[in-house]
């Protein structure tokens, strides 16, 4: 018996053994080959790149081409993209496009003309992608305009360049060294324009259009997509007549790619704000991070998922290598300026302290100082009693200047924070500025010191926490996420017109505190959260119609409020159903978040502005012309109706054709097939009002700013189209009640009045005239 155990011991044990070789061996070869090359010419090719069989990952092979001098990385045989830097601590490729600008050819006769950026092939569209962050789209001419967009023709991004007439005979065009600096002026839309790449894609369409054809000669017309900060170094150069459009065109142009392990493009994109580690692989086998001291990060922007792989914190290396070849330990004792004083390097991180019988800060120079215990003991023993009188008397001036700093940093947040600003813009009524100033004292007791607990969430412009000030009212307090100008302005902005404003369906303001770095904001509580949560919800059915058609009246109501019965005329700028919160039980629509709204004078018709608002709610017109009307907020309302007939999400809805929620519908209802992007709910619960306002929406969003109109006109649409519905219904209740009438016989005619009245009470509470 013992013989057999022990055979059978054995033969588990070679098993075992079996298995870690096999484990071993498939861990190894995940790797580069030995022989593999490491260099092309003078760029560094670490793994997972290769030009070799063998020596790189899926998706990362490259090829260098011998037959120059020095050799050159490319990504493929014809491609003309040449790598000359990859970087694995941020996932980039460094390469520059030898073929330049952007072919633009087709030109129609209304002088427009296309072309494509696919430097990256169709091969590589998973692994690559153009990034974000490191890039811009570059259009250089006179009068001319250029388009970034999708292979589905949806823009993406663009801007104009123009040209004085007197440029016809002055040279150059514009001048790019600013008056008494040597420093390069950017491109601003004269004679150039540059604005960056909001989505990183493997390949584009550009479109390119000739606004003035007099103009053509002035400057080449060129397109280029390229590194942040390159155009700038040739501006110079490139904006002058004598230059040749040939010359310029094939100026080779440096562009940054950024990559991922395993990525897949996927549709529709992922918000970078939901990423988690999902894209990384759960098994140590199937993943690319041989390191031990490697971590994954996943990798989730716009249009694909993958991972990347890191070294940890302290170690540096290449993660997707196992061994010495890998991840190793950083000495950061060896490093100058970590430690000046005792340094003991360890696993991934070092110990710095100050030498023995010293103190102080070890990591700053000089700063540790010897110390003698027995004097320390001698003087602390000799001069008790006056240390405890020096200590009650600095205690005492400390407090003094406490008091004194506090005032002046309360009297510097209030000029920091332009309260003088805000001053000025209510001055027509002064007690205003008194009754909405808040102490800081009052917002910190309301909100426990802002307590995480308290957060409601961020939106555009800021941090909300919910508070209870001393006289119980419940609030909402608003912070703004940075102290920079622009958001202070808008943050006063928002105080200045919420002080006009006096609307059952625009939000409260209370006041402000402007004694902190940040600026506070105080207004009403609303507690039922915002009309894209409440129709957006998981489920076949949310808000119902009648809901719905009631909750967009009281919004036109309070926008036709903000352009006509206000003594300047507000637009709102950024009209969306995140923007519309509901109160009550009644759901009552509250119109929010007033910073980037803006007050027009009552002479004129519009203004020209900085485009703000937000993508798929965007008036079309004001974001390429800039000017800024009333019939922008009635394009966005547009939509808005849209979403509450659809509910389906502006912003990221694509269909079949990949057309945009607003041209699909509009599609749709030209083609009566309406029913076929109709929310179910909307067709079983709607009646005839659902086609009104569905071509009432149509009206809303019309390409032409005068064909669209007012929001008194779509106020006035839409109170008719409730009240007619609210008469239905009130019919439907006189018909019941009827019909038990005479089930009942009459017999009891006392109890049938008491059910009408309550009926008719509780119809008109949930459906209000």
């Amino acid at each position: 018996m013992m013989i057999l155990a022990a055979t059978a011991m054995a033969a588990a044990l070679l098993l075992v053994l079996h298995l870690i070789s096999s484990i071993a061996a498939q861990v190894g070869s995940s790797g580069p080959a030995p022989e593999c090359p490491t260099t092309c010419g003078d760029v560094i090719m670490p793994y997972p790149f290769g030009t070799r069989a063998g020596c790189f990952l899926p998706g990362f092979n490259l090829t260098c081409d011998q037959t120059r001098q020095p050799p050159k990385l490319l990504f493929g045989e014809d491609s003309t993209l040449q790598i000359v830097e990859i970087s694995l601590i941020d996932a980039t490729v460094r390469a520059v496009d030898t073929a330049g600008a952007v072919n633009i050819t087709n030109f129609t006769a209304d002088h427009e003309g296309n072309g494509t950026w696919d430097r990256l092939g169709s091969g590589r569209g998973s692994t690559f992608v153009l990034s974000e962050q490191r890039n811009q789209f570059v259009v250089m001419g006179c009068n001319v305009q250029g388009t970034l967009l999708r292979s589905s023709s949806n823009i993406i991004i663009g801007c104009s360049s123009f040209c004085s007439i007197r440029d016809m005979w002055t040279n150059p065009v514009v001048s790019t060294s600013t008056p008494g600096n040597n420093s390069t002026a950017a491109c601003t839309g004269v004679g150039c324009c540059q604005t960056p790449i909001p989505i990183g894609r493997p390949s584009y369409t550009v479109k390119f259009k000739i606004l003035d054809v007099e103009y053509t000669e002035i400057l080449p017309n060129a397109v280029r997509i390229a590194e942040r900060g390159w155009f700038d170094t040739v501006a110079s150069k490139m904006l002058n007549k004598s230059a040749t459009a040939e010359e310029e065109n094939r100026a080779p142009v440096p562009v940054v790619l950024e990559w991922a392990v395993k990525s897949n493009l996927v549709v529709p994109p992922i918000s970078s704000g939901d990423a988690t580690n999902s894209s990384c692989p759960t098994d140590a086998v199937g993943t690319a991070c041989r390191s031990s001291h490697s971590t994954c990060h996943s990798v989730t922007n716009n249009y694909r998922t993958g991972y990347v792989c890191q070294c940890q914190h302290g170690y540096a290396g290449n993660p997707y290598l196992a061994g010495d070849g890998g991840c190793q330990d950083i000495d950061e004792c060896a490093l100058p300026g970590k430690c000046f004083g005792v340094c003991t390097n360890t696993a991934g991180s070092y110990e710095c302290r100050c030498p023995r019988g010293a103190r102080g800060n070890p990591h700053i120079a000089d700063a540790c100082v010897k110390s003698s215990l027995g004097l320390s003991i001698g003087l602390g023993l000799g001069s008790g009693a006056g240390l405890l009188v020096l200590v009650l008397g600095a205690a005492f001036v400390s407090l003094r200047i406490k008091h004194r700093r506090a005032r002046l940093l309360k009297q510097k947040f209030f000029k920091q924070n332009r309260g003088h600003l805000l001053q000025q813009l209510v001055c027509q009524n002064t007690d205003i500025a008194e009754r909405m100033i808040i102490p800081l004292v009052e917002l910190e007791k309301a909100t426990n010191n802002f307590d995480k607990a308290r957060e409601l969430g961020g939106g555009g412009h800021g941090t909300v926490y919910k508070g209870i000030l001393s006289d119980l009212h419940v609030v909402a307090i608003k912070k703004a996420k940075v102290a920079i100008q622009r958001e202070i302005d808008e943050f006063i902005n928002e105080v200045a017109i919420l002080s006009q404003v006096n609307h059952r369906n625009v939000v409260r303001l209370f006041g402000c505190c402007l004694e902190t770095e940040v600026p506070l904001l105080v207004y009403e509580f609303i507690s039922d959260g915002t009309l894209y949560h409440h129709l957006h919800v998981e489920g076949p059915t949310s808000l119902p119609w009648v809901h719905r058609l009631r909750i967009a009246t009281e919004t036109a109501r309070a926008l036709a409020y903000l352009h006509m019965a206000v003594s300047f005329p507000i637009i709102h700028r950024d009209v969306k159903s995140h923007n519309i919160l509901l109160d009550g039980s009644l759901l009552t629509a509250k119109v929010s978040d007033f910073g980037a709204s803006r007050c027009i004078a009552p002479d004129q018709t519009g203004i020209t502005t900085a485009i703000q608002g937000t993508l798929g709610y965007l008036d079309p017109m004001y974001y390429y012309t800039g000017r800024l009307t009333e019939k922008s907020d009635v394009y966005s309302f547009g939509v808005v109706l849209i979403e509450l007939l659809t509910r389906k999400k502006p912003y990221s809805y694509r269909s079949h054709e990949d057309d945009s929620l607003i041209a699909h519908f509009t599609a749709l209802l030209e083609q009566g097939k309406l029913s076929d992007i109709l929310d179910p709910q909307v067709i079983d619960e709607g009646g005839k009002e659902v086609s009104d306002v569905a071509a009432l929406a149509a009206t809303c969003i019309k390409l032409k700013a005068e064909d669209r109109p007012t929001m008194r006109q779509v106020e006035m649409t839409l109170e008719s189209m409730l009240g007619l519905l609210q008469r239905v219904m009130l019919h439907s209740v006189d018909t019941t009640i009827s019909k038990r009438k005479q089930e009942e016989g009459g017999s009891n005619e006392e109890s049938s009045r008491q059910y009408s009245l309550e009926e008719e009470y509780l119809l008109s509470s949930r459906y209000p005239r």
